[in-house]
C-alpha cells in the first residue's frame, strides 16, 4: 500500500471539509458589517452560532494528522509560517470571543467593538489561509535541513496576496449563499441576493487573474495534468461548478447554488493537491530540497496504525457533523435568547 499517498489524500479530505464548512463561517464574518441593524447582525450570528465551533474540528484534525503523518513537513511549515500561524490563531480566537461576548451587554459601543473584531478577524483568517496556499504553490526557500531559509516578508509576494484575496472573495460568496438559505424572505434576503451576485463577480475576476498568473509564472503547477489522463475532467467539472452558481441564483435555487459553491471550494483544493503532488513543501531556491510525501512521512507502521484509527474515527466525525446540521436545519429566528 502507498501509505504516504493515502495520507496525502486523507489530508486533502480534511482540508476540504474544513474549507467548505468553516468557509461560510468566515464568509458570514466578512459580510457582518454590511448588516444595517443589530437584528440583522444577530441573524448572521444565529445562523452560524450552533455550528461554527464544530466546523473548526476539521482544522484541528488536519493539523494533528499532518504532525503525525508528515512530521518533517510539519516542522518545515511551522518554521516558515510561525508568525502567520500565530496571527491566524489570534484571528480564530478573536472570532470565537467576539461571537460569545457580543451579546453580553446591551451597549451599542460594546457591540460595535465586537462586530468590528468579528469582521476583521474573519477577513484576516481568510487572507492568511489564501496566502499559505499561495506560498505552497510558488514554494518557500528551504535549507538543507528542511527548515525555512527566508524572512517573513518573503511570504508576502504578489502571488500569495492574490490567492489571499481570492480566498476572501470565495468565502464571502460562500457565506452569502449560506445566509440566503438561513434568512427568511424580507429586506435582508433581498440585499443578500445582491451580495451573492457581487461576491460571485469578485471571485470570478480574481479566479481568472489567478489562473493566468499560475499558468504563466508556475509552469510546474500543470505538470501532473499532462501525466494524468482524467485530470482534464476535474478542470471541466470545476468550471461547470463555477458557472452553475449564477445559473442557480438566476432560477432561485439557493441550495443548489450553495452546493455548487461547495464544489468550487472542493475543486480548487483538489487542483491544488494535484499541482503539489508529490511535494508537501516545495523549495523555491532548489527543487532538490523540496520535501515530498515520501521524504517527510512517518514510518510505515505509524501510518498504518493511524489509518486504522482514521477508519474508525472519521465516520464518527461525519455522523456528528451531519447530526448537528440536521438538528439546526431551517431558517433563523431571532429571539430574546440567543446570540
Amino acid at each position: 500500500m502507498d501509505l504516504p499517498g493515502i495520507w496525502f489524500g486523507l489530508l486533502g479530505i480534511l482540508l476540504i471539509g474544513y474549507a467548505v464548512l468553516d468557509g461560510f463561517d468566515l464568509g458570514v464574518g466578512i459580510l457582518h458589517l454590511l448588516a444595517r441593524s443589530d437584528r440583522e447582525r444577530r441573524t448572521f450570528l444565529n445562523a452560524i452560532g450552533p455550528i461554527w465551533d464544530g466546523n473548526e474540528v476539521w482544522l484541528i484534525t488536519f493539523g494533528g494528522a499532518l504532525f503525525a503523518a508528515f512530521p518533517l513537513a510539519y516542522a518545515a511549515v511551522f518554521s516558515g509560517f510561525y508568525l502567520p500561524f500565530m496571527l491566524l490563531l489570534f484571528a480564530l480566537i478573536l472570532r470565537a470571543v467576539a461571537i460569545e461576548f457580543r451579546g453580553k451587554r446591551e451597549s451599542r459601543a460594546w457591540r460595535r467593538v465586537w462586530d468590528a473584531g468579528f469582521c476583521g478577524a474573519s477577513l484576516l483568517a481568510s487572507l492568511l489561509f489564501g496566502i499559505a496556499v499561495g506560498n505552497a504553490m510558488i514554494g518557500i526557500p528551504l535549507n538543507s535541513g528542511g527548515g525555512f531559509a527566508g524572512r517573513f516578508g518573503d511570504l508576502l509576494g504578489p502571488y500569495p496576496i492574490l490567492i489571499g484575496l481570492l480566498a476572501a472573495a470565495l468565502f464571502a460568496m460562500h457565506g452569502a449563499l449560506f445566509l440566503a438559505l438561513k434568512t427568511p424572505e424580507g429586506e435582508l434576503a433581498t440585499r443578500l441576493r445582491e451580495w451573492m451576485w457581487h461576491t460571485w463577480g469578485a471571485f470570478l475576476v480574481l479566479y481568472i487573474l489567478t489562473t493566468i498568473f499560475t499558468l504563466v509564472s508556475i509552469p510546474r503547477a500543470v505538470a501532473n495534468f499532462h501525466r494524468i489522463p482524467w485530470a482534464a475532467g476535474i478542470v471541466i467539472l470545476h468550471v461547470l461548478a463555477i458557472a452553475n452558481v449564477p445559473r442557480a441564483l438566476y432560477h432561485g435555487r439557493r441550495f443548489q447554488a450553495f452546493l455548487s459553491s461547495s464544489a468550487v471550494i472542493a475543486g480548487l483544493l483538489v487542483l491544488f493537491g494535484m499541482a503539489l503532488w508529490p511535494n508537501l513543501v516545495t523549495a523555491s531556491n532548489d527543487p532538490r530540497l523540496s520535501l515530498t510525501i515520501y521524504d517527510a512521512a512517518s514510518s510505515a507502521k505509524t501510518l498504518g496504525i493511524m489509518l486504522v484509527i482514521a477508519a474508525i474515527g472519521l465516520p464518527f466525525v461525519l455522523a456528528y457533523t451531519a447530526l448537528v446540521y440536521w438538528t439546526f436545519r431551517g431558517q433563523v429566528r431571532v429571539e430574546r435568547e440567543g446570540y
